[in-house]
Order: C-alpha cells, then sequence, then structure tokens
C-alpha cells in the first residue's frame, strides 16, 4: 500500500509538471515532451585514500548538453557546494533520467569523476492506474533518490626533483592596509641577514648601523605579524618569505611606535603533505662562514618545521671624526677608527601545528637565538686647544675590545577557530620573548709625547677602565581577536590585548690599577629596573558597496609604567600612567575599471618615552659618549594621512603612486647639550628633548615591470619635506629640507640557468634618523646625533648577485654576490649647535663578496590544507594583531 501510494504521487507530480506548459506541435502534429523535472537528489561522502574525511572539497554537478554552434557535446554546471566538515555532500533539486557527473577536487589530490543517473525504479505491478490516458513517460518511480556512497580521493604525490613551478606570485600586492613584496626570489640577500632583505624591499631604507627607517621614520619589527625583541640581524634571509610594508597600521595594530610603521616578516612555512627541506652553506671574502638547516614534514594533522642557522661575522668599518666643542675654550678633536667587529650568532626554530578538525587549530613554536659578538675599535686621538694663551695638543690610542654574549627564549601558542558561517573565526594567543644579555668592554688609552707613528713618540701615561653589564628584558603577551561576518560584503573584528614587559638592567665601570685590579667608579654605575603595561582594545567595522570599500576603527589603550634606579641613595622612583587614549583609523578604498584603484587613509599613533630615556642619572662610564635622561619627558602623538593610487598592467606589471602626511606633536628626540663633569670640567652631554612638532609630506612611486620572460625591473622613488620644529628648546630650528631616495632592482634569466640580480639605492641629504634603541634597552650608539640638530649627507651604492642552478630540475645552486661594488657607500653625518659642531664619516664592509651553495630536496603532495580564511599570503593566522 505504501509503495503504491508512493508511486501514485510521484506520477501525480509528473502529471502535473508534463501538462503545465503544452508542448508545440510538430510539423506531424505529434506532441514534444518537455525536459525531465528536477526533482531528483544525490548524497554521498568523500574521503581520502587512507578513510579519513574530507570537508571543504569542491563538488559540481554537470550536465551534458550540445553545444548549438559546434555541435559538441560538452559539460556544463548546474550545482556546486563544499563538502562538509564530516565529507559529506548532499545536491537536491537535480534532474531526472538524465545522465549527470559528479566532480570532486581538492588542491593536492587528482580531480575524480563520478558519472550517475537518477533512474525510476521498476514498477510494481499494478503501479499504473488502469485506464490511464496522460501516464507520465517516464514511469512510475518509487524513489528519486541517488546514493553515490563513499568516493575515495587519491594524493597527487610529486618528487620535490620532478616539480614544476607554474607561475611565482607577483613581486607586489596591494591590500587595504598594507604593501606584500615577495622575496624569495632576492639572490642579494643569499646567505644574509634580515638586514640584506630590507636592503632590497622598495620604500625601506638600511643606513651603515643596520638602522631601518620607512619614510624616515623609525618602523616597529614584526615577525609573523607579532612584535620581537629580535632584531633584523639576527633573522635568517633564507627563511624570510614575504615583507609586509605597513606605512599607515589600522586600529588593529599597536598604538605604540608612533608614526614609522611596521614592518611585517612572513618567515616561510611549510604547506605541502610529506617532507622537504634545504640546506646551504657559505662564505665571505673576510672569512666569515653562514650554513642553514630547513626541514618540513607533514602528516595527517600534525604539522612539524625545523630551522636552523649559523652566521658569522669578521666585519670592518673605518672612520673619521672632526669635532670642534665651544665649552668656556675651543678644542677640535680628530679622531680616525678602525672596527673590526667578530663573532657569530645561531638561530634556531621549530613550530607544530596540529589540525584538531578543519576548523580548528592549535600552533605552536619556539625560537632560540645565540649570539656572541667581539668587536674591537681602535682609534687614533688628536686634541687641540685653539686660541688659549697655552696652546696645546694632546695625543693618544685607544683600543677598546669587548664582547657581548646574549641568549633569545621566545615561545607562542595560538587557537584558531573557524565557525559555521563563513569567514567567523577567533583566535587566541600567547607569547613569551626573554633576553639575557651580558657584555664585558675594556677602554684601554696610552696617551702619547707626539703624533702616533713618529719616530720620537713614545708612552706618557695609561689609563684602563672596564665596563661590566647585564640586562634581562622580558616580555608576555596576550591577546584575542574575532570577525563576525555580516552579510557577504560586510564584518565586525574586535580584540583584547594585554602586554607586559619587565626589564633589568645592570651596568658598572670600573677603573684598572697599575696591577690590574678594577676600583668600582659610583659616577659609571647604573643599576635599575622597570616595568612597562599596555591594556588595548580595539574594534573596526568593514564593508564594501559595489566597488567602494570602507573601514573603520577604534583602538582604546590604557598605560602604566614604573622604573626604579637602585644605585642610588635613596633609590629613585619613576612612574607615568596614560589611563585612556583613544586612537581612530579609516581606511576607503574605491576600485575603478582597467584594474585600477584608490585608497585613501588616516590613523592616530602615539611613542611613549622609555626608562633610558626618563632617567636623570647621568653616566660618565664613557668620556665620549656621557648620557643623561629625562624625566620630563611626553609621549608624543602622530597624525598619519596617505593617499594611494595602482594600477595593474598586463603580465603582472604595477605601478603604486602614494601621498602621505605625518605630524608629530612633543617629538621625542636625541638632543646634545652642555654641562660640567664631576671635577668642574665643561662636557657634551647626549640627552632627550620634547621638540615642539615635527612635520613630513612627501610623494612615492614603485613600479614593477616585466619587459621579456628572461627581464624584469623594479623601481621605487621617494620625494620627501621634513621640518623639526626646536624653538621650544632655545635651538633654532633647522630649515624645512627636501630629501629624494631610490631604489632600483633588475632580474636577468640568462641561458644556461644562469640568473644575475642588480640593486641599486641612492639617498639625497636628509636629516638625520631618530636612534629609538628599541631593541638595545642601553645606551644610545654615540654616532647619532639629535635629528634636530644635523643632516645626513647623500651616498649611493650597488650592489650585484650572480646565480646558477645545476642537478636535475635544478635543485641546486651556486650564487655569488657583492655588495657596495664600488665603494661608494660612506655615511657622512653633519652635526651642530651652539655648543658644537661635528663631521663624522665611516666605511663597512664595502666590496664585501659572499658565496653561497643550497640544496633542496623531499617528496611531497601538493596538498593546501584547505581552510578558509588562512590568508597564506599574508599573515595568516598572525593578521589580527594589536
Amino acid at each position: 500500500m505504501r509503495n503504491f501510494a508512493t508511486t501514485l504521487t510521484f506520477t501525480f507530480l509528473l502529471f502535473i509538471v508534463g501538462h503545465a506548459q503544452p508542448p508545440a506541435a510538430s510539423k506531424g502534429g505529434a506532441g514534444k515532451q518537455g525536459p525531465p523535472p528536477s526533482i531528483g537528489r544525490a548524497y554521498g561522502k568523500v574521503t581520502d585514500s587512507t578513510g579519513q574525511p574530507m570537508g571543504e572539497v569542491t563538488a559540481v554537478v554537470l550536465k551534458s548538453t550540445v553545444d548549438p554552434t559546434t555541435k559538441k557535446k560538452k559539460l556544463v554546471l548546474l550545482k556546486g557546494m563544499d563538502t562538509k566538515a564530516n565529507g559529506e555532500f548532499n545536491f537536491e533539486d537535480l534532474p531526472i533520467v538524465t545522465p549527470l557527473v559528479l566532480r570532486l577536487s581538492a588542491t593536492g589530490f587528482k580531480s575524480q569523476d563520478v558519472s550517475f543517473t537518477i533512474m525510476p525504479a521498476a514498477p510494481a505491478a499494478g503501479a499504473a492506474p488502469a485506464g490511464q490516458t496522460n501516464a507520465s513517460p517516464y514511469g512510475a518511480i518509487p524513489s528519486f533518490e541517488k546514493d553515490l556512497g563513499l568516493v575515495k580521493l587519491q594524493n597527487k604525490v610529486e618528487d620535490m626533483a620532478a616539480a614544476t613551478v607554474v607561475a611565482a606570485p607577483p613581486t607586489m600586492r596591494l591590500d587595504m592596509d598594507k604593501k606584500v613584496f615577495n622575496v624569495e626570489k632576492n639572490i642579494v640577500s643569499a646567505g644574509g641577514t634580515g638586514l640584506d632583505v630590507m636592503r632590497n624591499v622598495p620604500s625601506v631604507n638600511v643606513d651603515i648601523d643596520g638602522n631601518v627607517t620607512l619614510r624616515g621614520g623609525s618602523p616597529t619589527i614584526f615577525v609573523d605579524g607579532r612584535p620581537t625583541t629580535l632584531t633584523l640581524d639576527e633573522i635568517p634571509a633564507d627563511a624570510i618569505e614575504s615583507v609586509e610594508v605597513i606605512t599607515n597600521p589600522s586600529a588593529k595594530y599597536d598604538a605604540s611606535g608612533g608614526g614609522g610603521g611596521i614592518l611585517n616578516i612572513v618567515l616561510k612555512k611549510n604547506r605541502k603533505k610529506g617532507y622537504n627541506g634545504s640546506v646551504s652553506a657559505g662564505i665571505d671574502s673576510h672569512g666569515a662562514p653562514n650554513a642553514l638547516v630547513g626541514l618540513s614534514a607533514r602528516q595527517g594533522k600534525i604539522n612539524l618545521s625545523l630551522n636552523g642557522m649559523y652566521n658569522g661575522m669578521n666585519g670592518k668599518t673605518v672612520g673619521n671624526t672632526n669635532r670642534y666643542t665651544y665649552l668656556g675654550e675651543t678644542t677640535e678633536l680628530l679622531q680616525n677608527d678602525l672596527v673590526r667587529n667578530k663573532g657569530h650568532f645561531l638561530f634556531g626554530q621549530i613550530g607544530l601545528d596540529y589540525f584538531v578538525s578543519n576548523k580548528t587549530t592549535i600552533s605552536g613554536s619556539y625560537i632560540k637565538v645565540h649570539g656572541q659578538f667581539n668587536p674591537t675599535d681602535n682609534s687614533q686621538l688628536q686634541t687641540d686647544s685653539i686660541g688659549a694663551p697655552d696652546k696645546s695638543v694632546t695625543y693618544a690610542t685607544r683600543t677598546s675590545p669587548s664582547s657581548r654574549e646574549f641568549d633569545v627564549n621566545g615561545g607562542q601558542l595560538g587557537l584558531k577557530h573557524l565557525f559555521t558561517k563563513k569567514d567567523e573565526e577567533w583566535t587566541a594567543d600567547a607569547n613569551y620573548f626573554g633576553v639575557t644579555s651580558n657584555s664585558n668592554a675594556y677602554y684601554y688609552t696610552d696617551y702619547l709625547t707626539g703624533p702616533p707613528g713618529a719616530s720620537t713618540t713614545s708612552i706618557g701615561s695609561t689609563s684602563a677602565e672596564q665596563t661590566l653589564g647585564t640586562n634581562t628584558p622580558h616580555f608576555y603577551t596576550l591577546q584575542t581577536d574575532f570577525t563576525d561576518p555580516i552579510g557577504k560584503k560586510s564584518k565586525i573584528e574586535a580584540g583584547l590585548r594585554a602586554a607586559v614587559q619587565h626589564l633589568t638592567n645592570n651596568s658598572n665601570t670600573y677603573t684598572l690599577d697599575a696591577t690590574g685590579k678594577p676600583i668600582l667608579d659610583t659616577l659609571g654605575a647604573s643599576d635599575y629596573t622597570s616595568d612597562n603595561s599596555v591594556y588595548a582594545a580595539y574594534v573596526t567595522f568593514t564593508s564594501a558597496i559595489k566597488n567602494f570599500s570602507y573601514s573603520v576603527g577604534l583602538r582604546g589603550e590604557s598605560s602604566k609604567y614604573d622604573g626604579k634606579l637602585l644605585n642610588t641613595t635613596p633609590n629613585q622612583h619613576f612612574s607615568n600612567s596614560y589611563p585612556l587614549s583613544l586612537f581612530p583609523s579609516i581606511f576607503l578604498s574605491q576600485k575603478f575599471n582597467h584594474d585600477q584603484e584608490l585608497q585613501f587613509s588616516a590613523t592616530r599613533k602615539v611613542n611613549r618615552p622609555n626608562f633610558f630615556e626618563l632617567i636623570p642619572y647621568t653616566n660618565y662610564s664613557d668620556s665620549l659618549n656621557i648620557t643623561r635622561g629625562n624625566p620630563d619627558l611626553i609621549p608624543e602623538f602622530t597624525q598619519n594621512y596617505e593617499m594611494t593610487y595602482m594600477k595593474t598592467l598586463p603580465h603582472n606589471n604595477t605601478l603604486l603612486l602614494s601621498a602621505y602626511y605625518k605630524y608629530t606633536s612633543h617629538l621625542i628626540t636625541p638632543f646634545q647639550d652642555s654641562g660640567t663633569n664631576p671635577v668642574g670640567e665643561p662636557v657634551l652631554i647626549n640627552t632627550y628633548e620634547n621638540a615642539n612638532h615635527s612635520r613630513t609630506f612627501g610623494a612615492e612611486a614603485t613600479a614593477t615591470y616585466n619587459f621579456t620572460h628572461w627581464w624584469d625591473a623594479s623601481l621605487n622613488l621617494n620625494l620627501y619635506n621634513t621640518h623639526i620644529n626646536t624653538e621650544n628648546l632655545n635651538t633654532p630650528s633647522q630649515p624645512a629640507l627636501w630629501s629624494y631616495f631610490g631604489k632600483f632592482n633588475s632580474n636577468f634569466k640568462l641561458p644556461d640557468n644562469f640568473t644575475i640580480q642588480l640593486t641599486a639605492t641612492f639617498q639625497s641629504k636628509t636629516q638625520l634618523p631618530i636612534n629609538q634603541n628599541a631593541n638595545n634597552f642601553g645606551p644610545p650608539n654615540p654616532a647619532m646625533m639629535a635629528s634636530s640638530q644635523g643632516y645626513l649627507k647623500s651616498y649611493y651604492g650597488f650592489d650585484i648577485a650572480v646565480k646558477k642552478t645545476f642537478f636535475k630540475n635544478q635543485t641546486g645552486s651556486l650564487t655569488f654576490t657583492m655588495t657596495d661594488i664600488f665603494r661608494t657607500r660612506w655615511s657622512d653625518q653633519y652635526s651642530e649647535s651652539a655648543y658644537f659642531t661635528q663631521e663624522y664619516n665611516r666605511l663597512k664592509d664595502p666590496q664585501l663578496v659572499r658565496v653561497v651553495f643550497a640544496y633542496r630536496f623531499g617528496k611531497m603532495d601538493l596538498n593546501l590544507f584547505k581552510r578558509k580564511n588562512m590568508n597564506t599570503q599574508g599573515m595568516g593566522d598572525a593578521g589580527q594583531s594589536l
């Protein structure tokens, strides 16, 4: 009875459908039957070769039809979907008694087609009502469902040696709030460090001391979307996949750092099942070796990566100083320096991802860095008393051997969960970085009876000092982010962040007597601790109306600072608190026809003074670099505005034009002032002040162009005007200075698997960068004068690299590089105030040659563990930074 009722019901449905639109009469007068009704259902489940369910597999149903033009059969799409987390799929409203094809595809797996037809079951006896003249021609069908069962997809496994690269990612990509530069094919930096990579990234300038500037400001360094204590010269170049240049960070990012922007270093990650790896080794012309090992393995729900690097150093820097000091009497200091910086550092990283499900991932990583630097500075000094009644000349030689040993330990634990709703996700992260650094420096000064090298010159007297230092900064960060889509084009993002820093620093200077016994110099002692905490919350709303998109955000931060100077009696305590500061941001984007896009952004940022800048203690341990903090410093606030236009040309060619304006109130700047030492002698003191304000505006152009399949080039030009108002410091403000910076990079692919890369940079006269000493945790570099009191003269330089690949499928390579080919990268600084004028020039490692051999190996399949919103080309899970 049940089968009869079902048959009767379905026959009735066919009757209704068949008579809803009567067919047109043919020439013979016979009726023409309409298409079969779409009332069928097909379902099943997808697994891999081991029987594990596969979610997010693309499943489409295709129907065979005849092309009316070519009269050939072709498949057309009817329906499509992604499989559920348990691998199941379900298609409804499919045409019955029609040949169909289910096509399943997933990256890293062989595509599979399953042919099927939803056919009516054999009619039961008596199923068709007797005498029915208009019964359906398709017969009685008691069921219109099709169970396709389990469908297994086979892995597409390839040897690394047989893999062929089809297309390389574009060199530059513009996102809503950042520019992404792919640096994997940058061969000039092979065997080097992150500093070598930055020298080839547009918009970024690196000076002789390794100080990085972005449009004249000091950017914050991120690694995989998180602030780091690592310096760029502690990160191996070959471990870097891309660099994200964020010139105007949104409210999602930490407001600290002022308007310097963010440079986010995205490290290479294994996204391939199986195993793969690479090894490289090299040496430079100074005899410093380097080596790198990278291993990755992925099986089932586990992804493991290991990276290790050794980098030796044997750098050479020559320099000259000519300084006039006007304190009571005029003196002239002539100083020649030769610095040899020997040492090494080891970098190790282990990372583990556990895919709990296709929606939940737990990640953990550990970083270990050990380094030992042993610089020796040999100086020849001549001091002349000019204009004094008893004019005198003093000659001296100074040898300053020192050593610094440090250990960095860092750990990160993260959780990412994707909800059922598309693009809804939640992340949580906990980070720790700790550094232990010990330094030991000697200063041996021989006062001579005549010019150095003269046959009659001898040592009249000798002084010897020793400085021992230890600092141990610890950083703790907790943060969580949530993204909630609203409709197809809108979303709300919100997050919380807590960052706590504890710093302990101890430095003591000793005078060595004739027997070498150290005697503590209380004027050269510095012992302090500090605690700094920032608590933040943000919310952003992003939406789009056709080709117009926008994002508005607001960030609130509460900060507190406590410091204590322990080498005074009683101990001196310093603290400040800023209960709440607000930082809005807005981003607008309009896409036009012909691959054009226009963006505008506006943000507010802050830079808070650190402990070393605040403590009023005067450190006389180095008579050539006397330092003192300023407890009256207040935070500086920066307003940033930027307009960007991007045009994408054929063949991945791009043109990017930007105009920007930055205004900073209460700028914190290094400043040289006059004072007296404990014995009443006039001296110059390096300290810090709040200038009235500074402003910078400029325009930047970046272009990438592929001339042919064997030649491509990129060009970056930045024209800017900078002015610092120092009227509140009783110092005349320097005139506004127009400057420009250019960087050119070109790659040539030659026969026999040769590649040549040429890089050129030019920096015109510009104001000195402000040295923030973000990762040094100690006194500033004595060479860095106040940006408000000097400028840097123009310089240029050329680098070249040649790479040859060999072995089967080019798995081996040999790279030859030379930096500063023409010995032109002189750093020539000029500074002046009412108390001094100084010229200081240096040249570091010119014509340095490096040779690196590399080999890659492994067996892998190209399976990306397909997960929505993984954003593998950007910051990925780390991208939701506060």
